[in-house]
């Protein structure tokens, strides 16, 4: 399995070894949705009626980034899948709020997120990927996301085996 796709591989090694104290953890299974959905929220105001229903960007992200992930992984990409069309639903409903309340709850999930993800950096001592690689870094968590609650469950532990051996190989090659 973890033999297959070395894209996946790769991208959960370099993840994982930014990831690995519980706090920082933590930290980002609440920041990367709460990013997410203020990012949703925000995309749902822009949108098209087609033949009775209300399609927005944030239904056209949630399409992108589910398409982009079933090339890393089936299962992983139908689990957020689901989860994200639940927050999209529910970003969607909150965008026809008044826009002084829906701009408030965008705001404060996308930039408190955002500061989460600072915090557990800084607890781990490790710089985020978003500062190197802003737009990998933003494609990439919410997957990540999904990724780790397969860990913390005890889920796909062979795989998860095979990306601490690789991060411990890196870690004792010469820089």
């Amino acid at each position: 399995m973890a033999q297959r796709n070395s894209k996946l591989l790769d991208m959960l090694t370099g993840y994982a070894a930014a990831h690995q104290h519980p706090f920082n953890i933590f930290v980002h299974l609440l920041g990367i949705p709460l990013i997410m959905f203020g990012a949703l929220i925000a995309f749902s105001w822009l949108g098209l009626d087609v033949g009775g229903f209300r399609i927005t960007l944030a239904h056209l992200l949630l399409l992108a980034f589910f398409m982009f992930y079933m090339t890393l992984d089936t299962l992983f990409a139908l689990v957020f899948l689901f989860f994200g069309a639940l927050l999209t639903y529910v970003a969607v409903q909150m965008g026809t709020w008044p826009i002084a309340q829906s701009a408030t709850i965008a705001a404060a999930c996308f930039f408190g997120g955002y500061a989460a993800q600072f915090v557990g950096h800084a607890v781990e001592r490790s710089m985020p990927v978003l500062v190197k690689h802003p737009v990998q870094a933003n494609l990439a968590a919410p997957f990540f996301t999904v990724v780790e609650v397969f860990k913390l469950l005890g889920l796909r532990d062979e795989l998860f085996n095979v990306v601490q051996q690789r991060i411990a190989e890196q870690r004792k090659e010469p820089a």
